[in-house]
């Protein structure tokens, strides 16, 4: 058994995020010594090196708590694990999307742009013109 600073070293989470996960019941609350203070397991730092590897790889909070239903549930489908990370492949592809055409955009400004003592600048004329349908 070890304590929270332990388990944070050992997890490679900060002690707040682990509290954190414990307040919306992603991770069961450990057990308390005598003293009160937190104790974990073994296991509990294996959940928690598990959650912290799906929240790299951008899974949502809610995410993980499916794919770790699915990891303690020994008579899972792998189905369902390949169908949400095949999900989450399509949102990093869609991010990506999204990030290149931003990338495209700041591009051509800054080329537009002559960077000189001139105060006429296209950059902050383009950010002032509304592109954006109203809300």
């Amino acid at each position: 058994m070890m304590s929270i600073s332990e388990a944070a070293t050992q997890s490679g989470l900060p002690a707040k995020t682990i509290r954190y996960y414990e307040s919306i019941g992603l991770v069961y609350p450990p057990q308390r010594g005598s003293n009160g203070y937190r104790r974990y397991d073994q296991g509990t730092i294996r959940i928690l090196q598990f959650i912290r590897r799906a929240r790299g790889l951008g899974f949502s909070v809610e995410e993980c708590r499916n794919l770790l239903s699915l990891y303690q549930d020994k008579n899972r489908a792998s189905a369902e694990v390949k169908r949400l990370t095949k999900q989450r492949v399509v949102d990093i592809n869609n991010k990506i999307a999204e990030l290149t055409a931003m990338r495209t955009t700041l591009t051509q400004l800054i080329d537009r742009c002559q960077g000189g003592q001139r105060p006429d600048c296209p950059i902050l004329e383009d950010l002032a013109q509304s592109n954006l349908p109203p809300p």
